[in-house]
């Protein structure tokens, strides 16, 4: 279980987030929404140690990391595919993915079970990253993060700017991750998708938690927080 609690996080002397707490569970698909600028990708980026936090506390399983580097941060078991993906673009697919093992032992994921989840890839092997289109870059950058065998998977706007049936095909791929018993946080300023694959919902409003609820309050309570997003 991932649990970020009371964190604070700061660029310079600006702060954008303030007390912010998130907690995601085994095999549980977690959405984090808001507006643009609400302090979605902040967020993100504390949980995978890319940002520090001033107090708080970022815990894996009721352990505190200490002072979290993104190095502590994914051998305790989180991976974040960042919404630019950073694939390597003068390497091919299959040496993108290679390169997740080189600090990681094969497991329960491996570039087979990464081709069965993404058969584009597998048909891609050779390309090189800079030739991949857009959904298949995210494919690819999701792959590499699940060779890193995490615990916990952070997306962050997975599916921005992509064709519906690239949005589908991925749609089922964080169900079946999710189904394996990794936990998911998921940005997405579409709220459809995360109405899809969510059983919990945080709101971010100028880096405060405006509402956090399960899934039947969401639905029940869409227009509220639909006017929170759109203010």
């Amino acid at each position: 279980m991932l649990e970020l609690k009371n964190a604070n996080v700061y660029y310079g002397s600006a702060q954008a987030l303030y007390d912010f707490s998130l907690a995601a569970r085994v095999g549980e698909v977690v959405a984090l929404i808001g507006r643009n600028g609400a302090g979605k990708s902040t967020a993100m980026k504390a949980m995978a140690g890319w940002l520090k936090c001033r107090g708080g506390a970022l815990m894996m399983n009721g352990a505190r990391i200490e002072h979290p580097t993104p190095e502590d941060v994914n051998r305790a078991g989180i991976s974040l595919v960042p919404e630019d993906r950073q694939i390597f673009p003068t390497l091919t697919v299959a040496e993108n993915l290679r390169m997740a093992r080189v600090t990681h032992q094969p497991a329960r994921w491996r570039e087979r079970e990464v081709y069965e989840l993404f058969p584009r890839l597998g048909e891609r092997q050779e390309a090189s990253g800079a030739a991949l289109s857009g959904g298949e870059q995210q494919m690819l950058a999701i792959g590499r993060a699940l060779l890193c065998q995490p615990k916990v998977l952070l997306l962050d706007e997975p599916t921005e700017g992509l064709a519906p049936v690239v949005v589908n095909a991925l749609v089922d791929a964080i169900r079946a991750i999710a189904a394996e018993g990794v936990a998911i946080v998921l940005v997405e300023q579409n709220v459809r998708i995360p109405e899809m694959l969510a059983q919990r919902f945080y709101v971010l409003d100028s880096g405060r938690v405006g509402w956090e609820g399960n899934r039947d309050e969401f639905i029940r309570q869409r227009d509220a927080v639909e006017r929170l997003i759109s203010i």
